[in-house]
């Protein structure tokens, strides 16, 4: 008996061992889902208070723990897909001769957003550049303290392979 009884305790250790799953950067939050909204051919609106801007109520409501991610399209690859940058960004194009910078940025509640776009020159003069007909995906997504990842450094494809999100089911707005 007194040799089986070890045997017994290994058995039985081993089955917790087994049993125990760390899969915390793998967690899915079931109770909300991911949503992409697409605002083709945004213009921008200057006012004094906030600059260049585009705003924007959302047509749902986000929870206190979800994440907004905006994506600009800057471009297509050669077989015509857009190509998706996360905001925010940084631009620097040659204006008159001289390198100059242009920010995009935002910020959002559970409501609404906001799109900013801020240079060193006069964005008036590339209005068709940097403030004219820009097409944004809005991506909003479960978020919870314990994931680890930085999802404003996925890119788009990252974010929607993440959350198993269909990209031909994109709400336009």
């Amino acid at each position: 008996m007194k040799k089986l009884l070890p045997f017994l305790l290994l058995l039985v250790g081993s089955l917790f061992i087994f049993s125990c799953k760390d899969d915390d950067d793998d967690y899915v939050d079931n109770d909300t889902y991911s949503v992409v909204y697409d605002y083709s051919g945004v213009n921008f609106t200057y006012n004094d208070n906030d600059g260049w801007n585009y705003y924007r109520t959302l047509p749902v409501t986000m929870y206190n723990t979800d994440v907004m991610l905006i994506f600009m399209q800057t471009d297509t690859t050669t077989t015509g897909s857009p190509v998706w940058t996360p905001i925010p960004a940084k631009f620097n194009p040659v204006v008159n001769g001289t390198s100059q910078e242009v920010y995009y940025d935002n910020d959002f509640s559970i409501s609404d957003f906001k799109i900013y776009v801020r240079g060193t020159f006069d964005l008036q003069m590339m209005a068709s550049t940097f403030l004219n007909n820009k097409n944004f995906r809005v991506v909003l997504v479960p978020a919870n303290y314990s994931n680890k990842t930085d999802l404003r450094k996925l890119s788009y494809e990252e974010v929607t392979a993440k959350y198993n999100i269909d990209d031909s089911k994109v709400v336009k707005l």
